[in-house]
């Protein structure tokens, strides 16, 4: 059977290590010249199937590929953009199977969340209905680390790292400061339903490194008075606190403290901007001194302080994702299982998509302390092996070097498609 093409894209918020996923991709594919020809890549994700901007990443040197595992951030450039179901809008799946049909690929990786493996499952199964069978691979990633099945998500580690080193750095500030100067520091990062890099913020302290943090977690309904009292107390023991929240922090009513009333393209609630509320919360309740941050875009870009373990295992799940393919899988996601603790050893394993897609994975309660502030032992040994290892980039002159793709375009063959 001659070798055939395949699609890669990067779906939703990129992380410091989608690009490691993309480099395990095309380095595979690349020894298998015997099944797989060429691999385009989607210029924005998706959309670059629907509108046809494939790029051709053979144009690119073996060394420019390797520069990927070491560059955050989309090197293909990523959207949010979800398809709808196909009974909704089967005009997306069939021009997805055109351009599939077009430029001879049989194969598709989408690399994403919750909403990509949804996506990847959805045009698995259409396109057998429709008489070209591609094999669909959905390639783990999310910052939010809510992907069923899979002990951990590409892209968490590095932010876990990220949020857990920023928290303790600038928890020694404050507590520098707190006697004549600021007594709560609020650090806001992202989760919207699952609080695990809220979680990360705890790892920050340690018996050797104790710091007062109070978390607050999607999970954990948001009582003030509750949470007034919990800080109040670290600042006359401690005379400072820390809090890290998560964007997804919810009240009583089960909205969110953050929720402007506005949505994203996925339909969510637009969420950002929960610091200054909790800071407005301490100020009217305890009238401390405070100042707050948002980690927002920094925490997923952070390349420069990427777990070794989230490196690794980013570029694995690309990697298993070419190899299941050439092995005949379809419509399912390469997956990390945890063998032990301590050791931390891992291997990967294989999940179908029907029980990956619209599925999100929690805190377990058991990781979070009866008072609903913090992380429990079990908690920890479950963190700390994500966020150890450093694998840092080159650097030249004191910055990072990262590496920006030709991203040659592969001529079109049909007509234009309205999105």
């Amino acid at each position: 059977m001659p070798a055939r093409n395949a699609f890669y894209a990067q779906s939703g918020g990129v992380t410091a290590v989608i690009n490691a996923s993309a480099c395990g991709v095309i380095e595979t594919a690349r020894k298998r010249k015997d099944k797989i020809g060429k691999v385009y890549a989607g210029r924005n994700g998706i959309i670059g199937a629907l509108a046809e901007e494939l790029i051709d990443t053979s144009r690119e040197t073996a060394k420019a590929i390797a520069a990927l595992r070491f560059t955050p951030a989309g090197a293909f450039g990523s959207c949010r953009y979800k398809l709808k179901p196909p009974e909704e809008s089967r005009r997306e799946y069939e021009r997805l199977i055109e351009v599939f049909r077009a430029h001879d690929i049989g194969y598709f990786f989408y690399n994403g969340g919750g909403d990509s493996a949804d996506t990847c499952y959805k045009v698995s199964q259409l396109s057998q209905t429709m008489g070209y069978p591609v094999q669909a691979i959905h390639v783990p990633k999310t910052v939010d680390n809510d992907l069923p099945i899979t002990d951990c998500c590409p892209g968490f580690g590095s932010v876990a790292k990220y949020v857990a080193v920023s928290t303790r750095e600038a928890s020694f500030d404050v507590a520098s400061m707190a006697k004549t100067s600021t007594k709560v520091f609020i650090v806001e990062v992202m989760g919207r339903h699952a609080g695990w890099i809220a979680a990360a913020g705890g790892m920050a302290s340690s018996e050797e490194t104790a710091i007062p943090i109070v978390i607050l977690f999607p999970e954990v309904v948001f009582e003030e008075q509750k949470f007034l009292a919990a800080v109040e107390a670290k600042v006359k023991k401690h005379g400072y606190c820390t809090v890290v929240v998560s964007e997804g922090t919810k009240g009583a009513d089960g909205k969110f403290l953050a929720d402007q009333g506005l949505k994203d393209a996925f339909g969510h609630a637009q969420l950002g901007g929960v610091a200054p509320v909790v800071a407005g919360i301490v100020k009217r309740g305890l009238d401390l001194k405070y100042h707050w941050a948002v980690a927002d875009y920094l925490q997923r870009a952070a390349r420069h302080i990427a777990s070794g373990t989230d490196v690794e295992q980013a570029y694995a799940t690309g990697k298993a994702a070419v190899e299941l393919a050439l092995k005949g899988h379809n419509s399912v996601m390469p997956t990390i299982e945890r063998v032990s603790d301590a050791p931390y050893r891992w291997k990967i394993g294989v999940a179908p998509l029907s029980k990956v897609a619209n599925v999100e994975k929690m805190m377990p309660r058991g990781f979070i302390t009866a008072d609903g502030f913090g992380i429990t032992e079990k908690c920890r040994a479950y963190l700390a092996p994500l966020i150890k290892g450093e694998d840092y980039p080159p650097y030249k002159d004191g910055l990072p070097q990262y590496v920006r793709l030709k991203n040659a375009a592969v001529p079109k063959k049909l007509p234009a498609f309205e999105l």
